[in-house]
């Protein structure tokens, strides 16, 4: 893929196998902590991968013993500094980041390792999928820096995942949600076992590889557009005209080929 010639300086891309591309924060000494540079660079490799046609999984995880903590406090100095304009200008860079990993067309899985704290968490929740390792903990850490747990889309993407009063105790208290409490509540999909969090997480990747490409990012434009739409009709209008594009791919027809021959279909994504 092209898009992994490129050089970044806060990340590490890697395609492990055909279709498969993990993006590892690379800022280990800073436990992965966010800065410009690293949203400007996360922004670019999500729009630079959703180019590539090859593409099917992006599996996000961090160098070293965190995913991400968050906004890296030593900058963070700076943000009261700024005029109103600036600050607003500095949220919008991070937002179009972070947006940009959730916009991807193909399946994004999370391989949380470790600690996702404030924009951590965020990142983390702009994944389709989240896998933890047992060491993977959770916060929503803005109140105790004087900011509100309503930054980077996490007001809205946690409370539809573990509901409104969840979240309004993790956002209000701040509190720390270790591996076995975010599988329980349903903020992580699994825990997986010590050291295989990566091999799940690649696992999981090869069996959404082996379908079809046009149906699985048409399932994921559904599922992200019926979160948005305020009627059930609308909801059916959707699903309707992508599973009426569906049937105009080679891809169908492939599938219920395989299926009568008793092999493995042989999609082509066109």
């Amino acid at each position: 893929m092209k898009s992994l010639e490129r050089s970044y300086e806060t990340l590490h891309l890697e395609e492990v196998s055909p279709g498969v591309v993990v993006a590892t924060l690379d800022r280990p000494d800073r436990y992965n902590a966010m800065t410009n540079q690293m949203f400007a660079e996360i922004e670019r490799m999500s729009l630079d991968l959703n180019d590539e046609d090859d593409l099917r999984v992006l599996v996000m995880t961090g160098a070293g013993k965190a995913f991400c903590a968050g906004y890296d406090l030593a900058d963070a100095e700076e943000l009261s500094s700024l005029g109103a304009i600036g600050m607003l200008n500095q949220q919008e860079r991070a937002a179009r980041a972070l947006v940009a990993v959730r916009s991807l067309r193909v399946p994004v899985i999370a391989a949380v390792n470790g600690a996702a704290a404030g924009g951590g968490l965020a990142l983390a929740l702009q994944a389709d999928i989240r896998l933890a390792s047992p060491e993977a903990k959770f916060n929503a850490a803005f109140v105790r820096i004087g900011l509100s747990a309503g930054d980077l889309g996490t007001s809205w993407l946690l409370t539809r995942l573990v509901g409104p009063a969840v979240t309004s105790d993790i956002a209000f208290t701040g509190r720390m949600v270790k591996a076995d409490e975010a599988e329980k509540i349903g903020l992580v999909n699994s825990i997986s076992k010590d050291g295989a969090l990566m091999d799940d997480a690649l696992a999981l990747a090869a069996q959404i590889v082996a379908n079809s490409p046009g149906g699985v990012q048409l399932s994921k434009r559904a599922l992200h557009a019926n979160m948005e739409v305020g009627s059930y009709a609308a909801g059916l209008e959707l699903e309707n005209r992508g599973q009426a594009l569906l049937t105009r791919t080679p891809d169908m027809p492939e599938a219920l080929a395989a299926f009568k021959e008793k092999r493995q279909p042989v999609f082509t994504g066109e």
